[in-house]
């Protein structure tokens, strides 16, 4: 436990010189004029602002990694979830632990239903639904786009991130009536407050997955892992899933990824 504490310290005092790192690089730059200029990413192939100095690596991006091993995650309490043992990083649990209590004495209970997923869980649920007897005949690219009304390719879920969760229910009817009403009303009102953001609205302008009251995502930390996720990854660094190779004509990265509020 000690040790684990260690790591823990060790790897948030890290990320958190990486941060000082970026702002000052950022500053320096902006300071000669030349914030703007664009630079290639060694090994990404992607061109991006030579400000932009990753935070994140690319496993942590596409969920190659044990939450439960991980020093910056911490597990969510058993009263806070329906589910045996998930994880959050430990930032976002300490920030819904606060909108939790808030809402609470409103009256209001909040109820984790998913949080991190890794490749592996992300690709089970993605596999699963690729075999279902529905799409028998159906093209991959079509079954692919199906699939993504609502799930993420692996290696596509802002789940993996550790940054985001699902509350309550998974049917945007629940919240429309109700307890799921007071719910909904109370997070619209107030999770900003705490972080906290609804990604997938039902804006006709956004493009990707549908309506998901469900989805709230910590975007103190969300922000900055879809900024290096633009960064370090491309299609190509898909994979390992069937269906994989529609990915870039399906625009995965721009349309799903970046298709948020």
């Amino acid at each position: 436990m000690l040790r684990l504490a260690l790591r823990m310290r060790l790897a948030l005092r890290m990320r958190l010189a990486l941060r000082v790192r970026f702002a000052l690089t950022a500053l320096l730059l902006s300071t000669l004029g030349c914030s703007s200029s664009q630079v290639e990413v060694a090994g990404g192939g992607a061109l991006a602002d030579s400000a932009h100095v990753p935070l994140y690596s690319p496993a942590e991006l596409l969920g190659h990694y044990d939450p439960s091993e991980h020093p910056e995650f911490s597990r969510v309490p058993s009263d806070w979830t329906d589910k045996e043992e998930i994880y959050l990083r430990s930032e976002v649990l300490d920030a819904f632990g606060r909108m939790r209590a808030a809402a609470d004495s409103a009256g209001v209970a909040l109820l984790i239903r998913s949080a991190t997923r890794n490749f592996t869980y992300q690709r089970g649920i993605w596999e699963r639904k690729w075999e279902r007897p529905r799409y028998m005949g159906w093209s991959a690219f079509e079954k692919a786009r199906d699939i993504m009304t609502y799930s993420s390719m692996p290696g596509t879920s802002r789940h993996h991130w550790g940054t985001d969760l699902d509350l309550c229910a998974f049917e945007n009817e629940w919240f429309e009536t109700g307890e799921g009403l007071l719910v909904y009303a109370w997070l619209v009102e107030h999770a900003a407050r705490f972080g906290f953001h609804q990604v997938y609205s039902d804006r006709a302008e956004r493009t990707g997955y549908h309506l998901e009251r469900w989805h709230w995502s910590y975007m103190p930390l969300a922000q900055l892992m879809l900024a290096d996720y633009n960064v370090l990854l491309s299609s190509d660094s898909l994979g390992g899933f069937s269906g994989a190779s529609v990915a870039d004509s399906l625009d995965v990265i721009q349309l799903y990824v970046n298709g948020i509020d």
